[in-house]
């Protein structure tokens, strides 16, 4: 049956953005060859949201602290994207990858399907 999730990010700069995610995010990683890093992700979460548009797929990270998540990742120069929401479910907000990416950030206010 199935074991785990495998995501993929699509990237003008995959090296960059693999930096970053094992030298600024801090996810452990290993390297399937030749420098393909495949990383750890923390525990996940699925949602199925309805959309009459175009189907796509988003990666959204979650913390526990959104306030000193962004404070320690601005401190390691990561840029963001759009200023911090307060919403029904959490609080949002989205940080830059270097390869032009976007990722959003959360802290979710709602119950974990995780432990």
């Amino acid at each position: 049956m199935i074991n785990g999730a495998h995501v993929v990010i699509y990237s003008s700069d995959a090296a960059a953005d693999r930096d970053f995610f094992r030298d600024v995010l801090g996810l452990p990683s290993v390297d399937a060859g030749r420098g393909w890093l495949i990383f750890q992700a923390p525990p996940t979460e699925i949602a199925v949201h309805p959309t009459e548009a175009v189907h796509s797929h988003e990666l959204m990270l979650m913390c526990d602290d959104l306030t000193a998540t962004v404070a320690e990742l601005e401190a390691k120069g990561v840029e963001f994207t759009r200023p911090v929401q307060e919403l029904a479910w959490g609080l949002l907000t989205g940080l830059r990858l270097p390869g032009g990416g976007d990722l959003a950030l959360y802290e979710p206010r709602h119950p974990l399907a995780h432990g």
